[in-house]
């Protein structure tokens, strides 16, 4: 074992004194690992933050909830088939509401897009929600001022609001929101309350630091096109085991609503977030698939460029090989040192394309979500070894099986 040791000690400092003599060389053969190595760190880094970022955003809006809608979410069904439903009704929330055993929450929902103004400060097409106070039990919003509608703010279609994080910032900066006015339409609201950052920009207009919220009645009051809108019902579930059951009982009772015959077709859809779960991992399956692709293309050729310079420094280092030895080296010596010299330039050209994905990685974050993980450094580590080993060992075994004496002779 001491002997091995000594030998590993050795050819590594034969191959650190190789790559110092060849720098130019040793540069240009890291470019295929950098690349790789980069590409695999950078996927994992923003791949992981998507991840977080898409939970934290569904965790806020409520993980047990259903979306009674005209429309189906990521379905197979006709589009034409759905636009000719009857749209859902305010009434149809209410009949729903007084039936419905299950739920611990139900609110209905509408949704509407306008311009929302304070002063000189503007954000052009807002996702307006409106709901009733109950629609707060269907999420796990947290507030950073204020407070959501009330009961009576709700019932009496008060002109109040509640603003999503990013709308707060955008429209107030510095200053605290609540109790001041804005202007949806040029009409004026009071902002009673402001959400605490916590949605994803993973979910496009449905983040909720990007909404407005109000009263139903206040837009069906305030804006015409409102009333010609189907709305949808959110349901919440007491806990994720009933979320079946839940959703059985609503099929049920929103049928009796509707009016349907035992053999009519339901002119209505059960949506789960399980539909929007499917289709991110379905996006990001595509991204993961295209960044394996380019690390595997971008390692091999790394792989096949060190191990090409690695035959080219055998056959220089010949005589070396043959002194060696001469004097009593064994193969596995040999064998040992070349690998080793692959494996160091490997290493060194992973530790440059972590750095660079690092640097990336905090520049793509103000784009989409990112988050550098331990995992992801102990990864490029071992595949910058592996690819090292696996590029080396060719060349390696040459230089190990060379006869001596043929070794000494060449020029």
């Amino acid at each position: 074992m001491s002997n091995y040791l000594f030998e590993l000690k050795e050819g590594l400092i034969i191959a650190f004194k190789a790559i110092r003599a060849n720098k130019a060389r040793a540069i240009l053969t890291t470019l295929g690992v950098v690349i790789g190595i980069c590409a695999v760190a950078l996927m994992s880094t923003t791949i992981k933050g998507m991840d977080i970022a898409f939970e934290e955003g569904i965790s806020s809006l409520g993980s047990d909830n259903l979306y009674i809608d005209k429309w189906a979410w990521f379905s197979n069904e006709e589009f034409w088939k759905m636009r000719n439903r009857k749209n859902l009704k305010l009434s149809d929330y209410e009949k729903f509401k007084n039936l419905a055993q299950l739920p611990i929450a139900v609110a209905p929902t509408l949704w509407i897009v306008k311009k929302v103004e304070h002063e000189d400060n503007y954000v052009e097409g807002t996702l307006i929600t409106g709901s009733t106070n109950e629609y707060l039990k269907t999420t796990n919003f947290d507030f950073d001022e204020g407070r959501f509608f009330s009961a009576i703010e709700s019932k009496s279609s008060r002109n109040v609001v509640v603003l999503g994080k990013e709308i707060a910032d955008h429209l107030f900066e510095s200053e605290n929101a609540s109790e001041k006015y804005i202007k949806i339409s040029g009409i004026k609201f009071k902002v009673v309350g402001v959400l605490k950052k916590q949605g994803s920009n993973l979910l496009g207009n449905f983040n909720p630091d990007k909404q407005v919220y109000m009263p139903i009645g206040a837009v069906f009051k305030h804006f015409e096109r409102a009333s010609k809108r189907s709305i949808a019902i959110i349901i919440r579930a007491q806990n994720t085991s009933m979320v079946e059951k839940t959703k059985e009982e609503a099929e049920e009772i929103m049928r009796r609503v509707r009016g349907l015959m035992y053999d009519e077709e339901n002119n209505f859809s059960i949506n789960q977030q399980e539909g929007l779960t499917q289709n991110y991992d379905k996006t990001v399956g595509v991204i993961k698939i295209a960044g394996l692709f380019i690390t595997g293309l971008s390692l091999l050729v790394g792989a096949i460029g060190i191990m090409n310079i690695m035959f080219v420094s055998v056959k220089e280092r010949t005589r070396e090989i043959g002194i060696r030895k001469a004097i009593g080296a064994k193969k596995r010596a040999i064998l040992t040192q070349f690998i080793a010299e692959a494996s160091t330039i490997c290493l060194i050209g992973g530790l440059i394309g972590l750095i660079l994905a690092v640097l990336l990685s905090m520049a793509i974050n103000k784009f989409l979500p990112t988050s550098i993980q331990f995992d992801t450094v102990i990864l490029a580590i071992v595949i910058s070894l592996i690819t090292g080993i696996l590029a080396g060992f060719a060349p390696a075994y040459t230089a190990a099986k060379m006869d001596p004496v043929e070794a000494l002779r060449y020029e």
